[in-house]
């Protein structure tokens, strides 16, 4: 079976049981630390004509919506645009679902979103290079790229203490695919999504040389009513869990220097 192929499967096969744990309050990373400092960042959305990429079910899909945006938002998991698409209908809030890869955007013509968001998944995504210029393809000058993942320097040692080993693959530099085995006990169903390490070079050359300056970069943290009402916050309260990149893009004609990168 084809990586990416095998990467759809995973999380059409996962689809119901990612739909119960962020429709019912149970991703509390998302509720309780990620959203809060990632729509902080965005800011005001009102008119603005906005793209979720890899945007799963949904859920902040309509919280763009219900703030002003006119939002497109896109995925490759037929199971995951069907949910969101049957949510649609219900609520009604304008909201156009298309089943498109993140790094195939040819359906939208350049320079025509405001903003385009990637709320934790960027680093599910293989040819994340690809996505990321095609970000910049379809976004207007002046237009932001804002999107979250998992904190590079930490991701490694988070998943192996959680598989409860720790192992020879407990480093940052180069590139790696693993397998994340979702298994807490809040899951209706337990299942396996592949992602990629990648560094924070890495995702910083992707935006340099598509012409997408870093304008703000945030280690979110919980506050203190998030982690009375998210006990489960308690262990990012000294070690960042993810970060918050803001990008834009900029009319510059940039020289890529003969060495370094």
């Amino acid at each position: 079976m084809h990586n990416e192929d095998k990467i759809k499967k995973e999380w059409n096969c996962a689809a119901e049981s990612w739909v119960d744990f962020v429709r019912t309050g149970k991703d509390y990373y998302r509720d309780g630390l990620n959203n809060p400092a990632t729509f902080k960042l965005i800011g005001d959305l009102k008119s603005l004509v906005v793209l979720d990429l890899a945007c799963g079910e949904g859920y902040n899909t309509r919280i763009l919506a219900k703030k002003g945006a006119k939002v497109t938002g896109v995925d490759f998991s037929e199971k995951l645009i069907r949910f969101a698409k049957q949510r649609e209908d219900m609520d009604k809030l304008g909201i156009c679902y298309e089943l498109i890869d993140a790094a195939k955007l040819v359906k939208f013509p350049s320079s025509y979103f405001d903003l385009v968001t990637c709320f934790m998944s960027l680093q599910d995504i293989r040819d994340f290079k690809k996505a990321v210029s095609e970000v910049a393809r379809v976004l207007k000058e002046g237009g932001r790229f804002i999107f979250s993942i998992p904190h590079p320097c930490f991701e490694k040692i988070r998943l192996n203490k959680h598989e409860g080993k720790i192992s020879a693959t407990e480093r940052y530099f180069g590139a790696m695919e693993y397998t994340i085995n979702w298994n807490m006990k809040r899951l209706t169903k337990h299942f396996k999504t592949t992602s990629f390490h990648r560094t924070l070079t890495d995702y910083f050359n992707a935006l340099y040389r598509s012409k997408l300056l870093v304008r703000r970069f945030v280690e979110p943290r919980p506050k203190q009513t998030e982690l009375k009402r998210y006990p489960g916050l308690q262990d990012v309260q000294t070690i960042p869990q993810s970060v918050i990149i803001e990008s834009v893009k900029v009319d510059i004609t940039f020289i890529t220097p003969k060495s370094g990168f």
